[in-house]
């Protein structure tokens, strides 16, 4: 591996986003490769089934083989809502590979005896997403039912990208959250992207299948970045 590419690499990395090193086998050439980088064809496929999956492979494309090297930062999921759901979702979560962390500041629902073992903070979205921002390896869980504490990290969801950012609450809920992010500077096509009413539609009546619902579509979503076409279903 050239030392210029390690660098560039390393520097990716420490900045969460995803990264691919690709290397021409034969001349040991090497270049990475960022996710959204413009590459045609057969081996530009290649290199976006790599970034969906986070598998490292070997493809031959036109007779000349590469080795692609994936690095993505691990997924971190934000649940907003200290609540019986999330309760569930924790140790779910960690079991899919997802780093958790909960915010809620209702001291009451935000306590270590209810989240033992999970990264929680007993403050409003604000501070804490100032301090650790969100980012596009970020799935964002909103599930207090209050706007008070779910539209701020909502609006910051959306403008930071995140991969997956979803609400719980009816249609008709949705429909009151819809209009004050949009009075909040949210585009149409940010509204779009949220999954309201939260999770795949299994039927989930209890919180923790609720739970399982949302971590399922956080998966589907997270699996299926940049294919069109995929059908999302709703539940809760």
């Amino acid at each position: 591996m050239d030392l210029h590419s390690l660098k560039a690499l390393n520097k990716e990395r420490r900045n969460r986003r995803a990264a691919i090193l690709m290397t021409e086998l034969e001349s040991g050439t090497d270049r990475i490769v960022r996710e959204g980088d413009a590459i045609p064809g057969e081996l530009g496929e290649a290199v976006k089934k790599a970034f969906r999956t986070g598998i490292s492979t070997g493809v031959t494309v036109d007779g000349t083989a590469y080795f692609l090297m994936v690095a993505l930062p691990k997924p971190r999921l934000v649940v907003v809502g200290a609540v019986h759901i999330s309760q569930s979702l924790a140790p779910m979560a960690k079991v899919a590979g997802f780093d958790m962390e909960i915010i809620d500041p209702r001291t009451a629902f935000a306590t270590a005896e209810r989240f033992p073992d999970v990264p929680l903070h007993a403050d409003w979205p604000e501070p804490v997403l100032a301090e650790r921002p969100l980012d596009p390896y970020c799935a964002l869980a909103a599930v207090t039912h209050d706007p008070k504490i779910d539209d701020f990290a909502l609006k910051a969801a959306l403008d930071a990208g995140c991969f997956y950012v979803g609400a719980l609450g009816s249609r008709k809920t949705h429909a009151g959250r819809v209009k004050r992010l949009l009075e909040a500077g949210a585009t149409d096509e940010q509204i779009a992207r949220i999954h309201a009413p939260i999770g795949l539609d299994i039927g989930a009546i209890s919180p923790q299948e609720i739970a399982v619902a949302i971590l399922a579509e956080i998966v589907q979503v997270f699996r299926s970045r940049g294919v069109a076409g995929v059908e999302k279903g709703k539940a809760a």
